[in-house]
């Protein structure tokens, strides 16, 4: 955390307290249904308690806010022309750049946001963007579940309830994944249209390299 950054404890978990955090808050509880942004708090709290167990040095402002703005265009008023991660991403580096974030550490917040996933890449950046990564797929899909003591974890889940995100998310990634097909085609959300949406059908990468305008 960086040395002038005040803190407070939240479900448990020591995170930064200053304006650009609480401003994020507020725009993710704005833009995010409520079992969405109970699940971008609880990202959060995750990242920050995996950084602090494995004691790596990082960006604690930058980590807040790349996780609590990661989900804000997943819903159902999406309407491209991108895939939601990277629509969300501007979105979050404006946020950041108009609270007074330099431009690296803007960036990072996009890299967060964008990749958040595609754990492939993310997991593998810098601390800020692993963490962020991490957090996310932990409560997505429980990744480093083990990492983080069941009481913790149980008193997050408490504060920050899970409300059907299982079922929820599903519809909501179905409803793009159906309305918006073209923005699915290289991204997880691909997975949920072939198997729930009637009628979708991604192109073949191989398709495309085959296809190239070359000779060979």
């Amino acid at each position: 955390m960086n040395g002038t950054t005040t803190s407070r404890i939240l479900a448990g978990v020591s995170v930064p307290d200053t304006p650009l955090v609480q401003q994020a808050l507020e725009y993710a509880r704005r833009e995010c249904e409520p079992y969405l942004f109970n699940h971008v708090v609880r990202s959060w709290l995750f990242a920050a308690r995996l950084g602090q167990l494995s004691n790596i040095d990082h960006d604690a402002e930058v980590v807040a806010v790349g996780t609590l703005l990661h989900d804000i265009t997943l819903n159902e008023r999406f309407d491209g022309p991108r895939r939601f991660e990277v629509e969300g991403a501007d979105l979050a580096r404006t946020f950041s750049r108009q609270g007074g974030v330099d431009e690296r550490r803007a960036q990072l917040i996009w890299d967060s946001v964008a990749l958040n996933s595609t754990p492939s890449i993310g997991l593998y950046k810098e601390a800020e963007v692993a963490l962020c990564t991490a957090g996310i797929c932990l409560d997505v899909v429980g990744l480093k579940y083990e990492t983080i003591p069941a009481a913790e974890i149980s008193r997050i889940v408490g504060e920050f309830p899970r409300l059907e995100m299982k079922r929820r998310m599903t519809r909501c990634i179905c409803h793009i994944a159906q309305t918006h097909p073209e923005t699915t085609y290289d991204n997880f959300a691909r997975d949920f249209g072939e198997r729930f949406v009637p009628g979708y059908r991604a192109p073949s990468s191989v398709d495309a390299v085959a296809n190239a305008p070359f000779e060979e």
